[in-house]
């Protein structure tokens, strides 16, 4: 990289970096930072680029700095030494030939230091005229240009040496130092050094440009795998690449499109069941209606009937027969209410909001008791808030009334116990059951999904142990900061 500068400034060439290039044009206009600074909208590879060609075009300052100073150096030294040598020569060829005439002597001197390098020797007379052909001017063509010959030339000295023999002075010898000669033999080998440096550096350049656009490709598959997870497209994945920090980026890319593919399924998933849900319930509703209110009202409509015949006949009516149709009649009121309850209760849990949670569970349990008196329903809910807002009691409770549901469908369980509690700020409840527990080839149906759903979306957890003996759910939520601080002392079913 050396004299990369002094060949570019011979050349006419500007090697210093552009640091306000123009900005890259594009459809929306560049952030007020961009058109301050363009370098943020450099790619990564021309950065590199330009960041090899700031340390070359800075090492090529400091070393031609460093060769100049050498080189003036060196040229003072040569051209002080050939003064000296010089000097020495024309004393020893004066004494030598103190026998010769003093035409003779001086055209001796003239021819014998005619043509010497770093310096000149100029022979005159005792009248000051020189002797022979003078000194020839300076080239014209010498190699060195101007700028390099002025930064190493060293300041030009004259020496004058009396040529004198047998008392007598002849003359005089005056010598004059010529540096060019050094600094053209410098600017040879530093042109030879520069060109050479400067091809390396090119070929360094061109072999670094290729090597980044191989390096950074998986960069780039990178943006592209990015571009398709932006569309939704969640199948994208990369290969891992050669290099160990990219093929961790690209390990966890396909973890995270991955992770991206899993939750759009079961949020397909979730979507279907939430699409068919209302169905189902609705379908619930009917056959509830079907079986239980229609034989009620038929009931009902027969016994009416049976009470207007007696009352349209020419006889005197039965009480008898007039207090069984209304006793029929009774039963059949409240048989309606309790399927009305019992219905109504599903849609929406009676006194949830209104009575304590722990009471509302307590009361749920009983039912189920009610229901089902072969299976023994138990549960602990002391230390309860009285209730932890509307989403969370009506979590809690739709929990209890799908697990106890579970049990007594799918697991044949004979126990089934329920135990809420609150600590450090979370709601924990357990619901375990003495059954067979729910099968393997039952599936997930949209109880056990809508338990999940419903927890996580209050940022709980939800977990089945189904190993056995039976099933155990338990439940975390966390407790809301607006929850009541009243502690509900209901008893326990």
């Amino acid at each position: 990289m050396d004299f990369i500068g002094a060949v570019a400034m011979r050349l006419g060439v500007d090697t210093r970096p552009n640091l306000n290039p123009k900005p890259v044009t594009a459809a929306a206009p560049p952030h007020p930072r961009l058109r301050r600074w363009p370098w943020s909208a450099w790619s990564t590879r021309a950065r590199l680029v330009a960041v090899v060609l700031l340390i070359d075009a800075f090492a090529a300052l400091i070393s031609c700095a460093v060769i100049v100073l050498n080189a003036r150096s060196a040229v003072r030294v040569e051209t002080r030494a050939s003064l000296a040598t010089v000097e020495s020569l024309v004393a020893d060829t004066i004494r030598l030939s103190d026998t010769a005439s003093p035409d003779t002597l001086l055209q001796t001197l003239d021819l014998r230091f005619k043509v010497l390098r770093h310096v000149r020797v100029a022979v005159l007379d005792a009248g000051g005229d020189q002797v022979g052909r003078p000194l020839p001017p300076a080239r014209a063509d010498r190699e060195a240009p101007h700028w390099f010959a002025d930064l190493i030339m060293p300041p030009i000295e004259r020496h004058a040496l009396p040529i004198v023999v047998n008392g007598q002075r002849l003359g005089t010898a005056q010598i004059t130092t010529q540096p060019m000669d050094e600094i053209d033999e410098i600017w040879g080998y530093a042109r030879a050094l520069s060109l050479t440096t400067l091809a390396i550096n090119a070929a360094m350049l061109i072999a670094l440009y290729i090597a980044l656009g191989r390096i950074l490709a998986p960069l780039r598959r990178l943006g592209a795998g990015l571009i398709q997870l932006e569309h939704h497209d969640y199948t994208a994945r990369l290969d891992p690449p050669g290099a160990r920090e990219l093929a961790v980026i690209a390990e966890r890319f396909n973890k995270v499109a991955e992770a991206l593919g899993e939750v759009r399924a079961a949020n397909g998933r979730l979507n279907r069941q939430l699409l068919t849900a209302q169905d189902d319930e609705r379908r619930r509703t009917a056959l509830e209606l079907h079986d239980e209110f229609g034989p009620c009202l038929f009931a009902l409509e027969a016994n009416a009937a049976s009470i207007g015949r007696i009352a349209s006949g020419a006889a005197e009516p039965s009480r008898e027969k007039l207090a069984s149709r209304a006793a029929e009649i009774s039963a059949i009121v409240g048989q309606v209410q309790t399927v009305n309850r019992e219905l109504l209760n599903r849609l929406r849990p009676h006194g949830l909001g209104q009575a304590p949670l722990a009471t509302c569970l307590d009361l749920l349990l009983r039912g189920f008791g009610q229901r089902h008196p072969g299976i023994a329903f138990a549960g602990r809910f002391d230390g309860l808030a009285r209730g932890y807002g509307d989403l969370v009691d009506l979590t809690v409770f739709r929990c209890v009334q799908e697990s106890a549901t579970n049990a007594v469908r799918h697991g044949a369980a004979t126990r089934v116990e329920a135990v809420a509690t609150e600590t450090e700020g979370r709601l924990e409840l357990m619901i375990r059951d003495n059954g067979t527990g729910i099968s393997p080839d039952h599936g997930t149906g949209l109880g056990l999904s809508g338990m999940r759903e419903r927890v996580e979306a209050l940022g709980g957890t939800f977990a089945l142990d189904n190993a056995g003996p039976g099933a155990i759910v338990r439940i975390t939520i966390p407790v809301p900061p607006e929850r009541g601080d009243e502690n509900n002392t209901a008893p326990s079913a």
